[in-house]
């Protein structure tokens, strides 16, 4: 059975600390390739730090501090040999809370941090894949790109940039060995809802979060998503990859190509109890 240490040698994984992106960077991992993983906190990285010396390596890194973000990348690709093989962007977070009363200022920090900064690492990436002729390059969108999930508008802002990034480096790099990927996952069960930041709250969007705290808690492990993912991986060609629970990664896109746009405004206000 083919392994994704005889595509990728290396990988740069952001978000590693916790759910999807652990589960991506033990993925890689178990599958003899070298992760450099990051985390805010390095120091919550030590449980991907068991295997043999070298395999995984541990990095601070916020993207609050895009410059910063952008210059441990660049040490962290100098290590790896120049470039790296695969970079996954997965980091990010919640805020949520009503348009209005959440300040402009909150809003913007997300887009900036979640969209601005990923798209200076992408970039980064990008252009050591081009200068080598070959790499892959995924981004951690969500499927909020195609059904954004309400009182979270910068998280929606965010993921839908990312998956237009996706979508425009994927044209660009037609006819080359480099390929980029647009992953979209539905709700998985990890401590994203524990960790939400959270706005000012009425009775409307405390109804709606214990709909979506409720739906968290009752998602697939993060674990089947790094299958997906590896999945992809191994097929080595650009796209979107939807994963999650069967209606959210295959039967929602699907309606949600069909169905008007006040329909399907309709639908989800049914199905997140407004």
């Amino acid at each position: 059975m083919a392994r994704l240490s005889q595509v990728h040698a290396t990988a740069f994984v952001t978000g590693a600390s916790t759910g999807l992106g652990r589960a991506f960077a033990r993925m890689l991992l178990s599958e003899g390739v070298r992760v450099w993983g990051t985390s805010r906190d390095p120091a919550r990285l030590a449980g991907l730090c068991a295997g043999p010396p070298g395999a995984f390596t541990p990095l601070a890194l916020d993207l609050a501090d895009g410059r910063g973000a952008v210059s441990a990348f660049a040490a962290a690709s100098a290590a790896a040999g120049g470039a790296f093989d695969l970079v996954v962007n997965n980091a990010g977070y919640g805020l949520y809370g009503d348009f209005g009363e959440v300040e402009a200022s909150a809003w913007r920090a997300q887009i900036e941090g979640m969209l601005g900064s990923v798209l200076e690492i992408s970039h980064a990436a990008y252009r050591s894949m081009r200068g080598r002729g070959r790499g892959c390059l995924v981004h951690i969108s969500s499927i909020a790109a195609e059904f954004p999930i309400p009182y979270m508008s910068g998280y929606n802002v965010a993921k839908a940039g990312l998956s237009a990034l996706s979508e425009s480096l994927a044209f660009e790099s037609r006819g080359s060995a480099i390929t980029v990927i647009d992953f979209r996952p539905g709700d998985y069960r990890t401590d994203f809802n524990r960790t939400i930041r959270m706005g000012p709250q009425n009775d409307t969007t405390r109804r709606v979060w214990a709909r979506l705290d409720a739906m968290f808690s009752s998602s697939p492990p993060p674990e089947r998503a790094a299958a997906d993912l590896r999945r992809a991986l191994l097929r080595n060609r650009s796209g979107i990859v939807r994963s999650g629970s069967f209606f959210q990664a295959r039967v929602a896109p699907v309606l949600g190509r069909l169905v008007p746009s006040s329909l399907k405004r309709r639908g989800t206000a049914a199905y997140f109890g407004v």
